[in-house]
């Protein structure tokens, strides 16, 4: 029998962790001392300690700790490699912030002095094969959002409406100032509506994404999740300025599939990130007298390709005749989805 103190330096946890795991019923000692109330512990316990303290380091809770140590060790591998890929998630997600963060506060000092103004046109558009329109779209002075519903009946257009009417709510006004604080709540007021409309239903089947652009009249921000798009056309190049959160698009950020192979992989229309079930990713954009800005849902951006869509931008300068055109050409393609879009022109005013 080993006493704690040998236990702890055999096992690298200390006499006081020793102490604590007993109390929570991770690390029982073997017996008890009944006078002196000295722990004492089997050699063979020292694997599960070791275990323990190497799990500790990772950060991993005391509760989850216990469960893993419970499991057989093919099930414990499974749920250290489950637990490790959320650390590495918030990780992402923590330098993305911290990223935001600095972008945000570097700006502070040279914000523009000259206002600009937003040009805009809206449109959606049911398709061709769908029996239904779930998409939303919507265009006011200081937001713009087009949301895709998904599910059965009518499911996704509730939750897109819903998205939307979140939003809706903050075009009053946005000021430069507190851009990053309505950007988050403006994520946040949208994936709570769309929560608590799915969890209204006994059997919730729907949900949607989210991709908006809040307009201070001095800076532009983004709010997206999901697979719908925002593109910006700059001196006639087409950037695509947000990140599909897709099964396939995840695949091809891990070298695992190409961006070729896309196309006709069978997984290409599964979510991976859907509004309310995670944070949407925020932005702050540099704008630019001239600037062109396309939200869209995937039943544009699926059938028409980046040089159709820069063309279509760059040559037609009135935004309802532009949005009206990408529509068409969608559905010139069989329009085998709802398909909507924003168009938004950034001018001096």
């Amino acid at each position: 029998m080993l006493t704690i103190g040998t236990f702890a330096r055999a096992s690298r946890l200390s006499p006081k962790a020793l102490r604590l795991y007993d109390e929570l019923g991770l690390l029982r000692p073997a017996r008890v001392d009944p006078v002196s109330g000295y722990r004492l512990y089997e050699p063979a316990q020292l694997e599960r300690a070791r275990l323990v303290a190497w799990l500790r380091r990772l950060g991993m809770p005391l509760a989850r700790i216990k469960a893993v140590c419970d499991l057989p060790p093919a099930s414990a591998a499974a749920a250290v490699a489950e637990y490790w890929s959320h650390v590495e998630a918030e990780t992402a997600a923590r330098r993305d912030l911290a990223e935001f963060l600095v972008d945000h506060l570097s700006r502070k000092d040279s914000e523009m002095s000259s206002p600009l103004t937003v040009r805009f046109a809206v449109r959606t558009d049911r398709g061709l094969v769908r029996d239904t329109n779930q998409d939303r779209a919507y265009a006011g002075r200081r937001v713009l959002a087009v949301a895709d519903g998904y599910g059965s009946g009518e499911a996704g257009a509730a939750a897109s409406e819903a998205a939307i009417d979140a939003l809706r709510r903050l075009d009053a006004t946005v000021p430069a100032g507190d851009l990053l604080n309505v950007m988050s709540e403006a994520g946040r007021r949208a994936g709570t509506a769309v929560r608590d409309l799915m969890a209204a239903d006994p059997e919730p089947d729907g949900g949607t994404t989210l991709t908006a652009l809040l307009w201070s009249g001095s800076q532009l921000g983004l709010v997206h999740i999901g697979d719908s798009r925002a593109y910006l056309l700059r001196d006639d190049e087409l950037f695509q300025i947000t990140h599909d959160h897709t099964v396939v698009q995840a695949m091809v950020d891990e070298g695992k599939l190409t961006e070729d192979e896309v196309a006709t992989h069978p997984q290409r229309m599964l979510l991976l990130h859907a509004l309310g079930t995670r944070e949407p990713d925020v932005a702050l954009r540099d704008v630019q007298v001239g600037d062109r800005y396309l939200l869209c849902s995937d039943g544009l951006h699926r059938v028409l390709d980046d040089d159709t869509l820069r063309s279509v931008l760059s040559s037609i300068a009135d935004p309802d005749a532009a949005v009206g055109h990408l529509v068409d050409l969608a559905n010139q393609q069989g329009g085998p989805d709802n398909v909507s879009c924003v168009i938004a022109d950034i001018e001096a005013r």
